[in-house]
């Protein structure tokens, strides 16, 4: 009897969680460090892809605005066609 009440008061189970095993909500941390890592990479492609394509619109109000400031153009021309510059596709 001694060493029965001695196993069960020294030993608590199966593991290191007891006889009922690790806990029910564990793989919800693997999926959710899944899902920061995989919005943090959809995060970056996203911001290099809308830079790379707003290059070639910077590019050219750049050299508008130098033909501008050189007086090759005036202000009303300037504004035209900055405005078709930024217009949407």
């Amino acid at each position: 009897m001694t060493t029965l009440l001695t196993t069960l008061t020294t030993h608590d189970g199966w593991g290191p969680w007891g006889h009922d095993g690790p806990p029910a909500y564990w793989p919800v941390f693997g999926i959710v460090w899944f899902l920061l890592v995989a919005a943090a990479i959809v995060t970056a492609v996203v911001l290099v892809r809308r830079a790379r394509q707003a290059e070639p619109r910077r590019v050219g109000e750049r050299t508008l605005a130098e033909r501008y400031a050189a007086g090759e153009i005036d202000a009303e021309e300037y504004r035209a066609r900055r405005d078709v510059l930024r217009e949407q596709p």
